[in-house]
């Protein structure tokens, strides 16, 4: 049961491993950073950077707050992948962001990722970000958790490619809004901030007591 439990959260997610204070720093605000058309990034290709920091922005675009890139979501996943994830889960994210690019490239009738934009990449995510079926969720979960397990016994496995990418943009939507969170200007000046905790109120309105907003701690 151990074992199976930690084939999900491998199967689930980006991997979730602690984030060292140096890769957090890539998610300050940055008024002089490039362009991320011209980002190269330090483990993707520069085409699969390109394609994930605009899906980031179609998820968390600029409105009333910064976009995802604004806040250098994309360098810190990139970054994430590069110097935390294991190996076998890097590769198994890899796939699956394979996946989902080759389906909004065959869908939008473009060669190459760089010549996608947000409207090639906003029909995919409505797809793969829908609400799923409690029995749809489970089915998924136990593919990817035998996807898992036969390639950690050395064996090989297939995925049926829906399921990547359901997994991919649910991991990038997680991920991305957690890193979004995380950084400095989100946390302390849109999100409800208190670094040294006041009176404990167990019942109070959220309204009343933050103006609606989700604490940043």
């Amino acid at each position: 049961m151990e074992r199976r439990s930690a084939l999900k959260n491998m199967g689930m997610a980006f991997g979730y491993a602690v984030a060292t204070p140096t890769l957090l720093s890539l998610l300050q605000s940055c008024k002089d950073k490039p362009a991320y058309a011209e980002w190269i990034p330090n483990f993707l290709s520069k085409e699969q950077g390109y394609a994930m920091a605009q899906t980031l922005d179609v998820i968390l675009p600029k409105t009333d707050t910064p976009s995802a890139t604004e806040m250098n979501v994309h360098v810190f996943i990139d970054a994430y992948l590069d110097e935390v994830m294991p190996l076998d889960q890097r590769d198994f994210v890899v796939m699956k962001m394979n996946k989902f690019y080759d389906k909004v490239l065959a869908d939008s009738g473009k060669e190459t990722l760089i010549d996608i934009g947000p409207a090639d990449i906003e029909p995919a995510l409505q797809t793969y970000l829908k609400k799923r079926t409690d029995e749809e969720e489970e089915a998924h979960s136990e593919a990817i958790m035998n996807y898992m397990e036969a390639i950690l016994q050395g064996g090989e496995a297939s995925l049926d490619d829906d399921i990547a990418r359901f997994s991919f943009a649910n991991d990038l939507r997680d991920l991305g809004t957690w890193a979004y969170k995380s950084s400095e200007y989100i946390g302390e000046e849109v999100l409800a901030y208190l670094p040294i905790p006041g009176e404990y109120i167990p019942c109070g309105d959220l309204n009343t007591l933050t103006s609606g907003k989700a604490w940043s701690l």
